[in-house]
């Protein structure tokens, strides 16, 4: 019968070829519109490490003093020195990793390439297990490389590319800042959108080139990036390890709930420790987040694309409702042929489902036509500045979800004239030849 009605459909369609071409181009300007902006959105608010994202959490402390103090208010979002060191030193957590960013001079040894400068990440040794960082060559270093402040460095691939020529480069040189460091590792391909572990820099941008242990990057004074809030005297060094200044992100991994409420009560503890000892001034305050809940916190998806997405949606309506009223011209026209087979013993549910089926073709055909706008829509969205441009592509599931959309969509808006249409009596229709 599914067949039969498909063959329906498609005499239908020969018979209005320039009625059917205008409900098929406004469900397909409908569904490109919205698919775009969709496909953006759901881009940049996908979850960055699926299936370890509700074990990773941040971490949040209030050191600062009392002056402009509001009860109740989010506490700093970066932690200072001290108060990371301590944590990491601790260890209370199945991993954990201090963290900044940073840029710094590559002095590449290949003939004919010219000194650049490169972002860098100043982290410790459990960023890359904790993170699942995928290695193209070798690993990263240890706690022990940590506590020995060693020169030791991970790469990304690109710049193994760029420098080495992408072969293997573990335990090769290479000169950073003026200083020889040990290449260990050679990060692959790893772009986690957004950059979740620092929420301070460009959150859709490109993975920094060189990782280099904290403890040495500020052996050797090295160049740092990011926000920075100090409330005090810091003798000059804000970066020091006494200085009244946050600019570290914190991160810990804890393997449960039960083990993320025994953190907080630590963090808690601590806090209070640290009010009791005088250097901590206001009221315990911390907060523990993990990776959803702190993008969620930081709105990690800019208004434009929010608002695009709701003009894409609200493009579609009115696509849907112009379909809507062709789709009942269209129905009600044939109402002495819906008549004729009414006649002939064809149900008001069959004439439904008829009807229903030839929407549905349409919103088939409108689809296919709405992916091509779909991709070209993208393809123009890359062409902006923005960061997060070259991240618009169409993936499987957005694929798939383009013809679901275009044929729920096209069968609701052919829901009312399908109903209108089976409500046509035969015996007036009949009268009326």
């Amino acid at each position: 019968m599914f067949a039969y009605y498909c063959n329906l459909a498609l005499r239908s369609f020969r018979r209005d070829k320039a009625l059917t071409a205008l409900m098929v181009l406004a469900i397909a300007l409908g569904i490109g519109a919205c698919m775009t902006t969709l496909t953006v959105f759901h881009v940049l608010s996908g979850d960055p490490i699926p299936g370890k994202s509700d074990r990773l959490f941040y971490v949040q402390l209030d050191p600062a003093e009392m002056n402009d103090f509001t009860p109740g208010e989010e506490p700093s979002q970066q932690v200072t020195r001290l108060d990371a060191e301590t944590l990491l030193r601790e260890k209370r957590g199945a991993r954990q990793a201090m963290m900044t960013g940073g840029g710094v001079s590559i002095t590449p040894g290949k003939e004919g390439l010219m000194p650049f400068v490169s972002d860098a990440r100043y982290t410790s040794a459990d960023f890359f297990p904790m993170f699942d960082v995928p290695m193209l060559y070798g690993n990263g270093w240890g706690a022990r490389e940590d506590d020995a402040h060693a020169r030791v460095a991970v790469i990304s691939r690109s710049l193994n590319d760029r420098v080495f020529g992408g072969g293997n480069s573990v335990g090769k040189q290479l000169r950073i800042d003026q200083s020889d460091f040990t290449v260990v590792g050679v990060v692959d391909e790893w772009r986690p959108t957004p950059r979740f572990y620092d929420m301070n820099s460009d959150r859709y941008g490109a993975l920094e080139d060189v990782f280099l242990p904290f403890s040495t990057s500020r052996d050797l004074d090295m160049g740092r990036n990011g926000s920075m809030d100090c409330w005090g005297d810091s003798g000059g060094d804000s970066t020091g390890v006494n200085a009244p200044c946050v600019w570290i992100q914190y991160w810990v991994e804890l393997d449960s709930a039960q083990k993320a409420g025994e953190y907080r009560d630590y963090l808690v503890n601590y806090s209070d420790q640290q009010r009791a000892s005088g250097r901590y001034k206001r009221p315990t305050n911390v907060r523990l987040r993990n990776v959803m809940e702190w993008l969620e916190f930081n709105r990690v998806v800019p208004n434009d694309v929010v608002m695009q997405l709701w003009l894409g949606f609200g493009f579609l309506l009115v696509c849907l409702v112009n379909t809507v009223g062709l789709l009942l011209a269209k129905f009600l026209r044939r109402g002495s042929e819906i008549g004729v087979r009414r006649a002939l013993g064809a149900s008001r549910g069959a004439i439904f489902t008829q009807c229903l089926v030839e929407a549905g073709a349409i919103g088939l055909a409108g689809g296919i036509l709405g992916l091509g706008l779909s991709l070209l829509g993208l393809w123009a969205v890359r062409l902006q500045p923005a960061s997060y441009a070259e991240l618009a592509h169409l993936d499987l599931g957005m694929l798939l979800l383009t013809f679901v959309m275009a044929i729920v969509a096209s069968v609701l808006a052919g829901l009312v004239p399908a109903w209108r249409a089976m409500q046509v009596t035969p015996a007036i229709q009949l009268k009326s030849q």
